[in-house]
């Protein structure tokens, strides 16, 4: 008789490969595996052979990388995307993606339920569980390194009792990535007072071994879209993959910091994410070329409140379908070049331009070229102060009256 299927969010890795044998055991069922490519650069034959190696009954290996790129990155260098002020989501922007096509094979494929190999600590967790059963109510939701509770050393010894195969070269760290960062966890890294070795970094050079002159890198925005780098046009994610080669290699990229998890632990972490630190910089200029006073600082709050819904996993919520709309429409007449110069782990603003800029020189310059009426000060000011001078004479006037 054929048994009931669970389709399996799968890596490679040794959470998911064990994952693979213990949904076999324990809930008896057949194992659909589920890899998504979202610029990882790994060899996703060497996957899908290893999948079918541990007993998967069928492996999909899909191409999400423009669907990445053009669906949600883009929608998070609109919103400014940053956790903290610090995070520019790129962990967290993957798993509703993966999550979404977990959802369509399970239903493709008749299955029962969609598995993942997330812990019970940390963020991702949440972010696939609530897409998933936002999508799909009926799916059954499975997290074996979740419900079995084991420390890595037990995995790995369950791994060598069942066969499942453990890489030879075992990194010391746990790595996450897709093409806008990279997430290194693990290790030394768990200790917040050590400086990260050089050996945790694939993408970013150390900035004392970057090029010794400066680069300058001009890029093209339309309606809040980077769309070209030094007027070449590129797709969304060319521009991201050549973004991240330019800035790693001027040292520009890493983040080193503590962030609060969604289930409410504190912890180190740290990225590389040369491409988003660079264009979400740039973006942000833009938007102050173009965008009025009212405008950034409603903005800044929308985009605050996005980056947190994105974060704790809520991407199919309603509100953030709301921001979104106004989002976009933010982004009208963000159009035009951002020159960035980068040197040695630095990156700054050097330069803009745009059709829709609201910038004025004749009401900025100093010189005599100004049409700025400097007389109409003296009465804004007047009226600028009124409520904190009427406020601070009826305080002086309770006082003496308290004496």
């Amino acid at each position: 008789m054929p048994k009931n299927k669970v389709v399996l969010a799968y890596s490679g890795g040794l959470d998911t490969s064990v994952s693979v044998k213990w949904i076999q055991e324990k809930y008896d069922s057949d194992v659909v595996t589920l890899t998504l490519d979202l610029g990882q650069e790994e060899d996703l034959n060497q996957i899908a052979e290893k999948a079918k190696s541990l007993g998967a009954l069928k492996h999909y290996s899909l191409d999400m990388k423009d669907t990445f790129a053009n669906d949600y990155v883009i929608q998070s260098v609109k919103a400014n995307g940053l956790y903290e002020g610090k995070y520019p989501l790129s962990t967290a922007l993957g798993r509703p993606l993966i999550a979404k096509k977990l959802v369509e094979i399970a239903e493709k494929e008749d299955a029962y339920a969609v598995a993942h190999g997330c812990t019970g600590k940390g963020n991702d967790q949440v972010r696939i569980d609530v897409t998933v059963k936002a999508l799909n109510p009926a799916l059954k939701i499975i997290a074996p390194v979740r419900e079995w509770g084991l420390t890595r050393d037990q995995e790995i010894a369950y791994a060598k009792e069942n066969g499942v195969p453990i890489s030879a070269e075992g990194s010391v760290y746990s790595i996450d990535q897709n093409i806008w960062g990279r997430s290194i966890e693990s290790g030394v890294l768990e200790d917040p007072e050590i400086e990260p070795p050089n050996n945790a970094f694939e993408w970013v050079v150390p900035p004392e071994e970057a090029p010794d002159r400066a680069t300058y890198v001009r890029v093209g925005f339309e309606k809040g879209v980077p769309v070209s780098i030094d007027g070449e046009e590129l797709s969304t994610l060319e521009l991201i993959r050549r973004m991240n080669r330019i800035a790693g290699k001027n040292g520009i990229g890493i983040i080193d910091h503590i962030e609060d998890r969604l289930v409410g632990i504190k912890s180190r972490e740290v990225y590389e994410c040369p491409a988003a630190t660079v264009l979400l910089e740039a973006h942000k200029e833009l938007e102050k070329l173009v965008l009025t006073r009212h405008q950034l600082s409603f903005k800044h709050m929308v985009d605050q409140a996005w980056s947190e819904l994105v974060y704790t996993g809520l991407w199919v919520d309603p509100l953030k379908e709301n921001l979104d709309s106004f989002i976009n429409s933010s982004q009208e007449k963000v159009s035009g070049t951002v020159t960035i110069k980068m040197y040695k782990g630095t990156s700054r603003i050097v330069g803009r331009s745009s059709a829709y800029s609201i910038y004025n020189l004749h009401l900025a310059t100093y010189s005599s070229a100004s049409k700025f009426n400097q007389n109409f000060a003296e009465g804004f000011i007047e009226f600028w102060g009124l409520p904190s001078r009427v406020a601070k004479i009826r305080d002086s006037i309770q006082k003496v009256t308290v004496k």
